[in-house]
């Protein structure tokens, strides 16, 4: 059964690798066999991390994007074809951010930065590397990382309450438009889990009040994302699409 979420000799790219859950996700897919392009606009970061998994014996390509800029990806997909020789069949649509602010009086361009990259960037990268998949007939798997934010919302957080349910129902979208070339298109929404985002908050008053609010009283450690991310993007999930995985302690049930 653990052959099944083998990913040698499969392509993964992911955005956001420069630090956090993307960073993360980086290491076990390359721990899975998988060659990792890694993405984000902070290539120092990423540089360093091509280091590390080569001296774990694997193989990282580090590109710079921006998921707001289609010439970036088209760049960076460029890069991963040159390289490797084809376009990447596993691909992590991580890159995120928050800005936060009650409606009556956040900023325009706080908005629009917060829709650009948690939606309109998922989008951008769905076309340039999913269209590779599909133009060459390779079969793949798009995995695109919600939130239980976009499922619930919370006080000044509407930009990304939006964003994130925007990405969930976009990945319903793009898997039924897919599913006839091969390519599987899914969904992780976290719940809170530590990142540069949140680290703050999450060590705040509020954050440790809204923590125990979690029915299992903690805050989700990365290595607890690995699974579903192996699943979604091995041959073990080979049947899933348009689902969304909930991996969030059970706060999207907890009482009122």
């Amino acid at each position: 059964m653990a052959n099944r979420f083998d990913l040698a000799g499969r392509i993964a790219l992911v955005t956001g690798a420069s630090s956090g859950l993307g960073k993360h996700f980086a290491g076990i897919l390359s721990d899975a066999g998988a060659k990792v392009v890694l993405a984000a606009r902070r290539t120092d970061r990423l540089e360093a991390l091509a280091a590390d998994i080569a001296a774990k014996g694997g193989e990282a390509l580090a590109v710079s994007m921006d998921v707001t800029k289609a010439d970036t990806i088209q760049a960076a997909l460029d890069a991963t074809i040159e390289r490797f020789g084809a376009p990447a069949d596993v691909i992590v649509n991580n890159s995120g951010l928050s800005r936060e602010g009650w409606v009556t009086s956040m900023e325009e361009d706080d908005f629009d930065l917060v829709m650009d990259t948690n939606t309109k960037g998922v989008w951008l990268v769905a076309r340039a590397f999913a269209g590779a998949l599909v133009k060459s007939g390779k079969p793949g798997s798009m995995i695109n990382i919600a939130s239980v934010a976009g499922k619930r919302v919370g006080y000044t957080m509407a930009a990304y309450c939006a964003s994130k349910a925007a990405c969930e129902h976009m990945t319903r979208a793009m898997a039924i438009e897919m599913a006839r070339y091969g390519v599987r298109v899914n969904a992780i929404a976290p719940g809170y889990f530590e990142t540069e985002i949140n680290d703050s908050f999450l060590a705040s008053d509020e954050g440790q009040q809204m923590r125990k609010r979690i029915p299992m009283r903690r805050f989700g450690e990365h290595e607890e994302l690995s699974g579903p991310l192996l699943l979604l993007a091995s041959d073990a999930g080979s049947f899933m699409t348009g689902s969304t995985v909930v991996v969030d302690g059970g706060h999207m049930w907890s009482s009122l």
